[in-house]
């Protein structure tokens, strides 16, 4: 388990983390998310004690981990796949690790069969593509069989592959009991990965739910409704309190938001009008996470006129 208490770190002038707290309990794959800047890696950094707060406390299993006797036995960590001496094979990497942390040998080998790069682990690592350091970067967090993983963005560089590997890696190891927290910026992956959410904005705490629950909170609930008589419904469902809007390029299909299904089908019933679909609309974790955090992006670009997407029309 990790335990964030009023988790505080400046740089000078700049609030990175701000007053943070938080639980992530074992059991379970908890998303930690959250636009550039946001203090992501800087929490992940003081959890680890590679940075010291400059107010509050954080804890690993009770205790700050910089007071562990056995780091990788308490705690995997995958920060930067890119911290590898480039001359090192990818036994010798790991092995290394293992002679520096008083654990069996063995358990190169071992991790290396279980992140798929038994085939190469003699090869010199400053070959590896981006995914296979990615892959050596978990073997590495997996070589102390720790009850405790953290992972900053694990699937940067995997192929398809590869990222279904790791979904089902974390999810297996949440189910044996283990505290597993992922910070990625890949919605899609977060949404089919983590049973749980901390979402940050600014250094702060902004959302502390479940996956379910963070979505149903942070959207509005569309129907999609198609219909020859679309001007006729859209006047129908505006004059009851809904919303309607529509893409050009489809006449005949609307998106209808602030009344619930049923109410849109007795509308059509009562008035004579065609339904050939009525179907609820699911908002994504993307959808919800760029409309809670909207006010929390720092950095904020431009698209080019011509590269925007068609304008949706309200009725």
């Amino acid at each position: 388990m990790i335990e964030a208490r009023g988790l505080t770190k400046r740089y000078g002038d700049k609030l990175a983390v701000d007053h943070l707290s938080f639980t992530v309990k074992p059991g379970q794959v908890t998303g930690f998310l959250g636009p550039n800047g946001a203090g992501k890696s800087t929490t992940m950094r003081l959890i680890l004690g590679l940075d010291a707060p400059t107010d509050g406390s954080v804890t690993v299993n009770g205790r700050p981990f910089a007071a562990a006797d056995h780091p990788m036995r308490e705690v995997g960590a995958l920060l930067d796949a890119k911290a590898i001496h480039g001359g090192r094979s990818a036994y010798h990497h790991l092995l290394c690790l293992a002679q520096t942390n008083d654990l069996p040998a063995r358990r190169v080998g071992e991790v290396l069969e279980l992140v798929g790069l038994t085939e190469v682990t003699r090869k010199r690592s400053k070959g590896f593509s981006l995914g296979m350091g990615q892959r050596l970067g978990i073997a590495a967090a997996l070589l102390g069989d720790p009850r405790v993983l953290m992972f900053d963005e694990p699937v940067n560089g995997l192929d398809p592959e590869g990222i279904l590997w790791i979904r089902n890696l974390m999810k297996a190891l949440a189910a044996e009991g283990r505290t597993v927290f992922v910070s990625s910026h890949l919605m899609s992956e977060m949404e089919h990965t983590a049973d749980h959410l901390l979402v940050i904005g600014r250094g702060r705490l902004i959302a502390d739910c479940t996956v379910a629950e963070f979505i149903e909170q942070n959207s509005e609930q569309q129907v999609k409704v198609r219909t020859p008589d679309a001007g006729r419904l859209a006047e129908l469902v505006t004059a009851d309190g809904g919303r309607v809007s529509t893409d050009a390029a489809d006449a005949t299909t609307l998106r209808i938001s602030r009344l619930p299904l049923e109410r849109i089908g007795d509308l059509a019933f009562e008035n004579r009008v065609r339904l050939h679909e009525l179907t609820p609309i699911q908002a994504s974790l993307e959808e919800a996470f760029m409309e809670l955090t909207k006010e929390a992006v720092e950095y904020h670009a431009a698209v080019p006129a011509a590269q925007r997407p068609s304008e949706q029309v309200e009725a």
